[in-house]
């Protein structure tokens, strides 16, 4: 009797120590690996290209005849800029761009030849990024090279100061390239180009534009 007491003793602290052992090896749940998010802050520089639609209301002086025309062309040139993100997937930033502009045209039947040689802006940026992909707003200062060329009178250039407002998309196709496109209107204000001292008059031309760009940038 004394020996089956015993034995089931034993069996029952084996057993004891069995179920403890077992408890103590159960593996322990896998741990998610998840991606860290993507930020978009730090500093960027890219090229842009696009085309704008201009358009200019001019009047010629004395006498104050006036006159309306579309120039339109390609634009080409590159930006640069900053991005802080908030964290909460809100996207703060500054940027600003300069181009090359080939729009020209001519009026009044050759009166005048006008232009655009270049332009840039330097503006602000808030934008929500839903991951990779940044929606963002932007406004600032634009400015722009204008020219009038009088045949007989010769060439006058301004520079035209005014502003600029756009939308657009920023997508990060790795952690550092990301395309681009973009809309913006642009009013570049108005100058006089002054031909008195050629024997001539003058023309004051107010110019805006309606753009679309496209882009490729490097983040660093």
């Amino acid at each position: 009797m004394k020996k089956t007491i015993a034995t089931l003793a034993f069996v029952l602290a084996a057993s004891t120590a069995m179920a403890a052992d077992a408890v103590n090896e159960v593996p322990a749940a896998p741990v998610a690996d998840f991606a860290p998010a993507f930020s978009w802050t730090g500093f960027n520089i890219g090229v842009q290209g696009g085309y704008g639609w201009n358009s200019q209301d001019s009047v010629i002086g004395p006498g104050g005849i006036g006159f309306s025309q579309d120039f339109d062309g390609a634009l080409l040139g590159g930006f640069v800029g900053y991005n802080y993100d908030l964290g909460n997937s809100w996207v703060v930033g500054v940027e600003a761009d300069f181009e090359k502009n080939w729009a020209d045209e001519t009026a009044l039947g050759g009166f005048v030849n006008y232009g655009l040689d270049w332009q840039g802006s330097v503006r602000g940026r808030v934008g929500y990024a839903f991951d990779r992909a940044l929606v963002y707003g932007t406004a600032g200062w634009a400015y722009g090279r204008g020219y009038a060329d009088v045949p007989g009178f010769g060439e006058q250039k301004e520079t035209f100061n005014g502003y600029t407002v756009g939308a657009g998309v920023d997508y990060a196709f790795t952690n550092m390239v990301f395309g681009r496109i973009e809309y913006r209107y642009t009013d570049l204000g108005d100058k006089t180009f002054d031909f008195t001292g050629a024997g001539g008059g003058t023309i004051n031309t107010d110019i805006d534009q309606h753009a679309i760009r496209v882009g490729l940038g490097v983040k660093f």
